[in-house]
């Protein structure tokens, strides 16, 4: 492949010095050529130290340039180690994680299991209480109590697998909302509004948008609720701007503000402490706090 006019040049320039240095012939060629072109020794020598002065800066150039280069390669190489690390301690954390959920698996399958075990034990208690025919009524009684009992234990055994399938895919978080807003009401006697307002001004979300509250109407007395399957630091930062903003629009003051959760992250316990918010695992829990107020 024939060579380019730069690169015929940058050769003569890198190789120039040392054969000028160390073959006669050359030097008696650049001798000849530059009589004709300069009129004196010295002019020649003169112009002949620039051009080594070139070739000298441009070799210290090239130098410095191989330095920064090797250097970036350098600090690159590092950079691949630490996200190489990263990448693994990020495998490690993965691997934890999966064995915390195969485990919880378990649980879940052994209270499963259990479950089924209670329910078989119920039946044949049933079976038995049929028999009885002397105490028909009083075991009616029992068994509606038992019944009302059990309903509410499955409905908390449910939320917490909505709470679950939140995470997983399982149960959308309004079917959760809903199954809370049915104990409240069914169970403990509370009367629930759901409130859904349009925040014209962006106060909230920091743009215009939907605002939605539950509230709680126990003998007058106003509590705001939140409802949701999982609450997060974040979500209980969103529960307490949504609340001021209802408060100053309605011009009314909640007596308390409440979240009904049945996964609530730590942080976020601690964010409702400095807002004076009340945390309830389970639907139960709140409609019994309820029922001791009274």
């Amino acid at each position: 492949m024939p060579l380019e006019r730069e690169q015929i040049r940058a050769l003569i320039l890198q190789e120039l010095p040392a054969l000028l240095e160390t073959d006669p012939e050359v030097q008696r060629l650049i001798l000849q050529l530059t009589q004709k072109y300069f009129a004196g020794r010295s002019e020649t020598e003169s112009r002949f130290d620039r051009v080594l002065e070139e070739l000298r800066q441009m070799r210290e150039e090239q130098n410095r340039r191989w330095e920064e280069q090797a250097q970036r390669w350098a600090e690159q190489a590092q950079r691949w180690e630490e996200q190489d690390r990263r990448w693994q301690e990020q495998a490690q954390q993965w691997a934890e994680q999966n064995r915390r959920w195969q485990e919880q698996a378990q649980r879940w399958a052994e209270n499963d299991r259990r479950w089924e075990e209670n329910q078989k034990e119920i039946r044949e208690m049933l079976r038995r209480l049929g028999e009885m025919d002397e105490r028909h009524a009083e075991i009616e009684r029992k068994w509606a109590e038992q019944a009302r009992r059990l309903d509410a234990v499955e409905r908390k055994f449910d939320s917490t697998i909505g709470a679950l399938g939140a995470r997983w895919g399982l149960h959308s978080e309004e079917t959760f909302r809903n199954a809370l807003r049915g104990i409240l009401t069914d169970f403990f006697n509370l009367e629930v509004v759901q409130v859904n307002e349009y925040d014209e001004t962006g106060e909230v979300f920091g743009r215009p948008d939907q605002i939605e509250l539950d509230l709680i109407i126990k003998n007058g007395t106003l509590l705001i609720c939140e409802i949701k399957s999982s609450m997060s630091k974040a979500d209980m930062y969103l529960f307490e701007r949504k609340v001021r903003w209802y408060e100053r629009r309605h011009e009314r003051k909640a007596d308390q503000l409440m979240v009904i959760s049945p996964m609530v992250d730590a942080r976020a316990r601690k964010v409702a402490e400095r807002f004076n918010i009340v945390v309830y695992s389970f639907a139960d829990d709140a409609g019994m706090a309820l029922t001791e107020t009274e």
